[in-house]
């Protein structure tokens, strides 16, 4: 049975709408904490948009999407796995950036991320605009690297914005196959759509054997069928998952930067994460979430609902060993 330290606090216990709210209602557990070595998974916070390049606000999201999280229960109710009687999980508090300097944010987001994965702890990260994922990547990947799955509207394979411009939300996946962070061949990326510059994200993918699944595809073989193959694509061996919330029709997502219609439901969402099962997921990300644009809280309420789904999708690894 899971250490009493490691359960999230129930809403029997205390009312889910009391307490400070952590990712999921679980211990905070810093890097000075006494049993920050016993986590094996560890759920972060990286308030960060300095990547944006239209519309700002996903530095909000990790706030946001740990409120919202009070909500979410012990146990999966469409795949009743019980992910905190699994894996040690904690909330490890957030990434400090800089928010008048981009290139030492990145440092200090790959900094933070180093010291968790040689700590041997799988990081699940609530963001933050999706350059995010490359410091992220830098870390997780610095011993080898990894295959990579991608939902998103957009395919952030773009070279250089504004004719200077290589570090932004629209170019971290290009300068992360550059850096050798990601197997091409292990590389699919799922949902693509909308109205485009032109096609040279699109011929950077062709020309390095990276897989697009663009969204009429998807809807037209169906979550099932694509997760199927994106699963052989990566493969047994370590991959990591990015989530850009976007990926989601803004119907049902509308609190992001860059929305895109055409795009999946809710169920779809939930359907592909779940998709993920039985892969070796090393680290995760939930990113775009931007709370200016759905004060509500819907989004992300879908955001971390589908943390949870990643979530249970990596303490079933860790549980197997």
């Amino acid at each position: 049975m899971m250490d009493a330290f490691f359960r999230p606090v129930s809403g029997f216990d205390l009312p889910r709408f009391a307490g400070v709210p952590t990712f999921m209602r679980l211990p905070h557990v810093g890097f000075g904490h006494p049993r920050f070595a016993e986590v094996e998974i560890g759920l972060i916070g990286a308030p960060w948009d300095g990547g944006t390049t239209n519309r700002p606000g996903a530095r909000h999201g990790p706030r946001q999407l740990r409120d919202l999280s009070t909500m979410i229960r012990a146990v999966n109710g469409a795949t009743w796995v019980a992910p905190f009687e699994l894996a040690r999980c904690a909330d490890l508090g957030d990434v400090a950036p800089n928010p008048g300097d981009l290139m030492d944010s990145m440092a200090r987001m790959e900094a933070f991320y180093t010291h968790v994965v040689a700590a041997g702890i799988r990081p699940l990260t609530g963001g933050g605009d999706h350059l995010c994922s490359l410091p992220i990547l830098r870390a997780v990947a610095k011993a080898r690297p990894v295959g990579m799955i991608q939902f998103d509207s957009h395919t952030d394979l773009n070279d250089v914005y504004f004719g200077t411009s290589r570090y932004n939300h629209g170019t971290p996946f290009r300068r992360a196959v550059e850096e050798g962070l990601i197997e091409p061949s292990r590389y699919v990326l799922i949902g693509i759509r909308g109205t485009a510059y032109g096609r040279e994200d699109w011929d950077f993918a062709e020309a390095n054997g990276i897989r697009i699944i663009p969204i009429a595809e998807f809807h037209a073989r169906g979550a099932e069928d694509v997760m199927a193959e994106a699963r052989e694509i990566v493969g047994s061996a370590p991959v990591y998952v990015t989530y850009d919330i976007d990926f989601v029709d803004p119907t049902f997502a509308p609190g992001t930067g860059t929305p895109e219609v055409g795009g999946p439901n809710s169920w779809q969402a939930l359907q592909v994460a779940r998709g993920l099962r039985g892969l070796d997921v090393v680290g995760a990300d939930l990113v775009e979430v931007s709370p200016p644009f759905d004060a509500s809280g819907g989004t992300a309420w879908l955001g971390i609902s589908l943390m949870f789904e990643m979530l249970c999708v990596m303490a079933e690894r860790v549980a197997r060993g």
